[in-house]
């Protein structure tokens, strides 16, 4: 009997070393002719590596490619010439190692790591010695909820959004709402967005005039618009792109990061992988995963490559755009 329960042991542990890693099933889907002229009709999606928990956040820095693996509080780097991404930072958004990790990433105008930071709840900037400025971490007393992503403005100004997805199971929001803020190169916190639930990926136009956001309500997934004022409001806030149509059991995910090229043009995670939106809130085509996909970035030395976390994968596709 014992012998018999040994060779079942070995067999399942042979089995399980012998499982291969997760089989990328993606591809490139063209909707409209424009799209051809952002993204090569011989384009072709790469796996650049895997094996992640959860990939998000990624941004072009220093010759690479930084992206956040969220429940791993760790920030992962890439760059051409490797065979797997190598550890850059840990722990990346919880410094205690009980919570969450870095999401959102970006890099402000003196080359410097800006994280959104799940675990402490705040917008943090790494510094040259390894630690991190607490840029914001509450409003009006409140602290926020898990800020999840941002988006830098030619004036310095950061705007994120303050979705709890991150926050630790039983804590209670300290406010009634998930917000879209707005933080000031002086410090101060505005608060411009109040009343949708779930705001995730957060873009400008390139003229800074629309402030994009994507919105991950699992039944009603969609990107919202709105004017952005010279004081750093917004006004007009409206539907631009209702993506809960899209989705199937082949096509899983929701609107998520998003980024925008130099012509306006919207590339945003949603059902399926990373949908392209025209400026007029056209539906252009889709980098397909197949799998749930977190966030995606322009980087290269042209910034003429898009890079993609799309859940256990790091991937990228050459483009003919550049990123703004």
């Amino acid at each position: 009997m014992k012998y018999i329960f040994l060779l079942l042991l070995l067999s399942l542990t042979a089995t399980l070393a012998a499982d291969p890693a997760p089989e990328f099933k993606g591809g490139i889907e063209r909707l409209d002719p424009a799209f051809d002229k952002l993204i090569a009709p011989d384009s072709k999606v790469e796996v650049l590596a895997t094996g992640f928990n959860w990939s998000e956040g990624p941004v072009w820095k220093d010759g690479q490619i930084l992206f956040s693996d969220v429940p791993e509080n760790t920030v992962f780097a890439w760059k051409e010439g490797d065979t797997s991404a190598a550890t850059f930072l840990k722990p990346s958004g919880s410094l205690s190692g009980n919570g969450q990790g870095s999401n959102g990433l970006a890099v402000d105008a003196a080359g410097s790591l800006i994280l959104c930071q799940h675990g402490e709840r705040r917008i943090a900037r790494l510094e040259k010695d390894g630690s991190f400025t607490s840029l914001a971490d509450k409003y009006e007393g409140k602290r926020f909820n898990s800020p999840n992503d941002l988006v830098i403005a030619k004036s310095g100004a950061i705007f994120f959004t303050d979705p709890p997805y991150g926050m630790k199971k039983g804590t209670e929001p300290d406010a009634p709402y998930h917000g879209v803020y707005r933080l000031d190169k002086d410090g101060h916190v505005s608060l411009i967005i109040e009343d949708i639930l779930w705001p995730n990926g957060i873009a400008l136009s390139p003229d800074e005039k629309t402030l994009y956001i994507a919105v991950s309500d699992k039944d009603n997934a969609r990107l919202m618009a709105y004017d952005l004022q010279a004081d750093g409001s917004v006004k007009n806030g409206r539907l631009f792109f209702h993506a809960q149509p899209l989705k199937s059991e082949a096509r899983k995910g929701g609107c998520d990061g998003m980024k925008v090229d130099v012509k306006g043009n919207i590339w945003t995670t949603g059902p399926g992988g990373v949908l392209v939106i025209s400026p007029e809130g056209k539906h252009l085509g889709s980098i397909l995963t197949g799998v749930p996909t977190g966030n995606c970035a322009w980087g290269g030395p042209e910034k003429d490559t898009m890079y993609v976390t799309a859940d256990m994968f790091l991937l990228r596709v050459k483009t003919l755009v550049k990123g703004y």
